[in-house]
């Protein structure tokens, strides 16, 4: 039980990070599937490593300049992987019509005017947020809005239909992370997204909660409406919605 659990979350990091697994760790799509539960967890590691960058930077240099490192971190980290999504949802539904040109679109590896406008006003967004923070509310915030937007695009998984690439029994047959979390999966996923909030005060928690949580409603109803379900690249858009939600929350004067 232990070695699964390894396996899966190493295959959760493989797969969300460009680090390095132990040899001995096998993959497989339904390993992959599997995985999914350890998805927050992943973002414990991102949000470490930014909050890191950030907190180091930010004794020498300019909060903007901080930020702006830190978010290069947690990018490098990645592989700019949900960024990516991001840009591709934004290219899919703002230029597609019917649900196979957003599909289509979504798949074309060029980015449109749509998409980079896309990803320059999220990163934008979630430099100034983090900017206008002070240095130590914004490491908690990047401690907390990793794992918690993780969560928030694993729901995706637990709720929702895959909209590509099924079988007459709804069954995906070749994407990972395509098949619906089990309920265990996902009690565990939400234990690991939001023990961080724990870092925070009362009126933080229900402020970062509520808006995450309108954030994904509103994406996934959108997605439901349009495509009949998630992808992949949606997932990387709830991931980073919610991520920019979490840091305008603790901006708020409450």
């Amino acid at each position: 039980m232990i070695r699964r659990e390894l396996e899966l979350f190493f295959n959760a990091l493989r797969f969300f990070t460009r680090l390095p697994v132990p040899a001995w760790v096998g993959w497989s799509t339904d390993l992959m599937n599997a995985s999914a539960r350890w998805f927050p967890a992943v973002g414990w590691l991102v949000g470490a490593v930014g909050a890191a960058v950030l907190w180091t930077t930010g004794q020498l240099l300019p909060a903007a300049l901080a930020a702006v490192l830190s978010t290069a971190a947690t990018i490098r980290l990645t592989g700019a992987f949900h960024e990516d999504g991001w840009g591709d949802v934004c290219d899919g539904f703002g230029g597609g019509w019917s649900r196979e040109q957003i599909l289509t679109i979504m798949k074309d590896s060029r980015i449109g005017a749509y998409g980079a406008i896309g990803i320059v006003l999220m990163l934008a967004g979630k430099l100034a947020a983090l900017s206008a923070l002070p240095l130590a509310s914004a490491v908690i915030a990047l401690l907390v809005a990793h794992p918690l937007s993780r969560l928030c695009a694993t729901a995706l998984i637990y709720l929702m239909r895959y909209a590509r690439d099924e079988d007459p029994d709804g069954v995906s047959r070749a994407k990972p992370l395509a098949v619906k979390l089990s309920g265990g999966g996902m009690l565990w996923a939400a234990l690991c997204g939001l023990a961080p909030l724990s870092l925070l005060a009362p009126v933080q928690i229900v402020a970062v909660i509520a808006l995450a949580l309108l954030v994904t409603v509103v994406a996934a109803r959108h997605f439901q409406r349009r495509i009949g379900g998630y992808t992949g690249d949606c997932l990387g858009a709830v991931q980073q919605l919610a991520e920019l939600a979490v840091y305008v929350a603790l901006c708020a004067r409450i």
